[in-house]
């Protein structure tokens, strides 16, 4: 019977799950597993941070396609919590990732050693994460971890994917174990069959979209994930609809294909939005319709749902009617719903359909969009002006660049106004919208595409939250070029605060009564990378392309004016500020209203619009030949 310590067989199993990279930061629970992975062909990212980590491997899943899991090492107790966040970001982004945390010995559990947590009992660490994992092991018997491993790595990417727990006391590191425990579960890799749409509800779907008036598809972040982009492009094609899709679902077309509109919801463009409100059919794929990209949900803002018919595909059953009426709700993978329908569409249409005056349309708005930004996209002011900066950017960055934003101008900015070519590439906090993401989930990406561009888009409120990635970038030569949009404050919150209370007290960076900000460029020389600190506009793109073509971790520090993004549609947050005295009407749910959705007259004044607009259309598609 041979015998090996559970941190070797730990290694050995992971590298035979295909781990190459994993993120973490040590701790005295996890110096037998770093003993282990010091002969390993895995290559080991320390950070400074356990946040860093847990963004990183974010990015690194992210930057695989979502297919395989990101892993992060953490320590018990600051550790985790520190990680929480980041896990946390994962678990509501659907990104696979496998934690392994390091825990207090067995044998002093419930005593209260050095930093367990067990305020309702004994050893509850790994219960903080319950909810935002799909599940959270601890493992108290050597024996028990090679299954718990198995079963963790398949569960991070089947289904609705997301991050799991494995919890393990650091006395189980160095114990001893029967080899085949870990042999019986190295090589367990059984397919899994991904839920598909049957051909009768696949022929259901293409007829209500090949027979309507004015169908759009709305892609979310699950078409990126599930590899579905060239499905759905086909399909807009082959049916000639238009294309309108979520903040994470930036991507899913090409935003140059004629049918590509842009995103819909509080940040989405007067044009987006009012085509997605006018919609007969809208088939919405692998996304949760959360609240940004939906106007908070109230309708005659983006959806008009009913009268507009809902189609709903997704992985996970509890997102089909959660938000809105549905016609026709369908649970299955989205790459293999969107086969099924193009399939199903070219039986029953097999000359497609054709609607030029619709394809027409979106490119005289797009068109007249862009004209718009012209005169921001030329300015030479100082601050720049975030147009400027985006357009610049999107000119240096090759086709197939990874755009990674935090929050802010930085990600709402890009939604609307950066043009994003390859599935996957534009990289973005979504579900928690966490502030830091950015300048450490760019350290993933680039380590996953080490042969790719990789743009960190940062706003300086987002990368003062934790500079150290540069120290990573800066130890493991990891090339992403950090561009920090620097307007000396949190400036979404601040142009809130302005908007509803005339001031930004608590919101905006000043020193003496002036703006105020560090050098982010000097701190990362400091750090030991390139730092490039912009004086003028004109100096903005030359130190972009010398950054991106040196192939070198570079930092760029330029001054922005702190101008919002324009935005056309709703949020409901803004219906809620209110100053003192102030008499202002809501539009919050209220269990008393006949109508909670809404107020009454702006619903009769919605419903009047869009009738006075589907009528104007009526009489154009009576010559769309079909």
């Amino acid at each position: 019977m041979a015998k090996d310590l559970v941190s070797f067989q730990l290694v050995k199993f992971l590298e035979a799950r295909g781990v190459d990279h994993i993120f973490g930061l040590c701790g005295h629970t996890l110096i037998a597993f770093l003993d282990a992975l010091k002969e390993s062909k895995i290559r080991y990212i320390s950070v400074r941070h356990e946040q860093i980590a847990a963004h990183a491997a974010d990015g690194y899943s992210r930057g695989r396609g979502c297919q395989v899991p990101g892993v992060v090492m953490t320590h018990l107790g600051p550790g985790m919590t520190n990680a929480a966040t980041g896990v946390a970001e994962a678990g509501l982004n659907s990104i696979p990732m496998v934690v392994i945390a390091g825990d207090v010995p067995t044998c002093y559990f419930g005593r209260h050693p050095h930093q367990e947590v067990n305020m309702h009992s004994d050893a509850s660490q790994y219960e903080i994460y319950r909810p935002f994992v799909k599940r959270a092991w601890r493992v108290d018997r050597p024996e028990l971890l090679p299954e718990v491993m198995d079963k963790a790595f398949r569960l991070a990417v089947t289904g609705r994917s997301g991050p799991v727990l494995v919890d393990i006391p650091m006395d189980i590191f160095e114990m001893e174990v029967d080899t085949r425990f870990f042999e019986q579960r190295i090589d367990n890799f059984p397919e899994l069959p991904r839920p598909a749409l049957g051909e009768k509800a696949a022929e259901e779907i293409a007829a209500m979209l090949a027979e309507a008036e004015s169908p759009v598809l709305y892609p979310g972040g699950g078409v990126i994930s599930s590899g579905a982009s060239q499905a759905l492009t086909e399909l807009a094609s082959f049916l000639d609809i238009p294309v309108l899709y979520t903040l994470m679902g930036k991507g899913a077309i090409p935003d140059d294909d004629p049918h590509a509109v842009g995103m819909t919801g509080f940040w989405g463009t007067e044009f987006n939005n009012t085509l997605a409100m006018n919609a007969d059919v809208i088939m919405a794929v692998g996304t949760r319709l959360s609240e940004a990209d939906c106007s908070s949900w109230y309708q005659g803002e983006t959806f008009d749902i009913p009268p507009t018919k809902l189609i709903h595909i997704d992985i996970n059953q509890e997102e089909i009617g959660r938000n809105f009426k549905t016609e026709i709700g369908a649970i299955c993978d989205a790459k293999l719903a969107l086969e099924a329908i193009l399939a199903a569409a070219k039986r029953k249409y097999p000359a497609g359909v054709k609607r030029p005056e619709m394809l027409s349309r979106i490119a005289e708005a797009k068109k007249a969009y862009r004209e718009t930004l012209v005169g921001a996209q030329k300015s030479e002011q100082f601050p720049m002006r975030p147009e400027r900066i985006l357009k610049e950017l999107r000119d240096a960055l090759p086709r197939d660049g990874f755009v990674v934003a935090d929050v802010g101008w930085n990600k709402n900015g890009v939604g609307q106004q950066f043009d994003i070519y390859e599935p996957g590439t534009f990289v973005a906090p979504g579900g928690l919208c966490t502030m830091g993401y950015g300048p450490s989930a760019a350290l993933g990406v680039k380590i996953a595409n080490p042969d790719k561009k990789v743009v960190a888009l940062i706003g300086d409120g987002g990368m003062g939250t934790n500079v150290s990635p540069f120290a990573t970038a800066a130890v493991d030569g990891v090339a992403v070029v950090w561009v920090v949009m620097n307007n000396c404050a949190f400036g979404t919150i601040a142009g809130l605060e302005g908007q509803h209370y005339d001031h930004q007290f608590g919101t905006t960076f000043t020193r003496g009564g002036e703006p105020y900000s560090p050098d982010f460029a000097a701190i990362g020389e400091a750090y030991g990378i390139r730092g490039r600190r912009i004086t003028r506009a004109c100096d903005f793109k030359p130190a972009l392309e010398e950054a991106l073509s040196s192939d070198e971790p570079c930092v760029i520090d330029v001054r922005m004016e702190n101008a919002p993004v324009v935005t056309w549609g709703c949020w409901n947050i803004n219906d809620m500020y209110r100053r003192r005295g102030e008499e202002k009407p809501w539009r919050q749910w209220q269990w008393e209203d006949v109508e909670p959705w809404y107020m009454k007259e702006l619903r009769e004044q919605k419903s009047k619009a869009r009738e006075a607009s589907k009528a104007v259309q009526a009489g154009k598609r009576l010559k769309a030949p079909r």
